[in-house]
């Protein structure tokens, strides 16, 4: 399974149908998005809601399942949202192609925006989520909070940023991908334990991941659409 994983557009929506158009030109089974459809403020005319069901439309034109979590810029209307479009994952799980995906989204920032769940909550959420595709042989975590400790979580001044939650979630079950995004900076790929990591970084920027899963074996990396 060849896995596409894009996020944080926070709202800037120029690029996005220039870039789709070269995505489309890939070759990947399902996308993975991480999270912060849009942001606190919004360009003049256009709502949070607007800018989300622009951007989803826009994906569902690339024909692949899709598979989502908010972000913590994305409020409680998004949510809804991904779910009447039958894509999300917050606190569920969806098997495509015999594969599992789960997770949960948000992320704790000291700025109040409008998803921040406590770590009780996230551990809660990706319980749940779990149960869902428990009987699936290969599992695929995603989070809008990356994992504590790894390389996708540092922030420009240096300090891990990341949900210990989500660390001690992958640690424990195991999950063959673990996707997240949040920390712009730290986009990447990590390995905790067994589990390959990434974090596609800012989609507006030209940013996305490409994941191939073959067998038991993952490779993945980091790409840009720019130049």
């Amino acid at each position: 399974m060849d896995l596409l994983i894009i996020g944080d557009h926070h709202g800037d929506i120029e690029n996005t149908l220039t870039y789709l158009e070269k995505l489309a030109e890939l070759k990947f089974d399902v996308i993975v998005y991480s999270g912060d459809f849009t942001d606190v403020n919004t360009p003049k005319g256009f709502t949070q809601e607007d800018i989300a069901e622009l951007i989803i439309e826009e994906l569902k034109t690339l024909k692949k399942p899709i598979v989502a979590v908010p972000g913590n810029t994305d409020t409680s209307e998004i949510v809804k949202i991904l779910e009447r479009e039958k894509i999300s994952i917050h606190g569920k799980g969806k098997v495509i192609k015999g594969v599992g995906f789960y997770g949960y989204g948000g992320a704790k920032t000291p700025f109040g925006t409008p998803l921040e769940p406590s770590e009780e909550e996230l551990k809660s959420g990706l319980e749940k989520a779990w149960k869902d595709i428990i009987n699936t042989k290969q599992k695929i975590q995603v989070t809008h909070s990356p994992p504590y400790g790894t390389r996708l979580d540092v922030v420009q001044a240096g300090a891990h940023v990341g949900s210990r939650v989500v660390e001690e979630f992958i640690k424990s079950h195991k999950p063959i991908v673990a996707v997240s995004g949040h920390v712009l900076e730290a986009r990447g790929t990590d390995k905790l334990g067994t589990t390959f990591l990434i974090n596609a970084g800012k989609f507006p920027e030209g940013y996305f991941g490409l994941v191939n899963i073959q067998n038991n074996i993952v490779s993945g990396n980091v790409l840009n659409l720019i130049g």
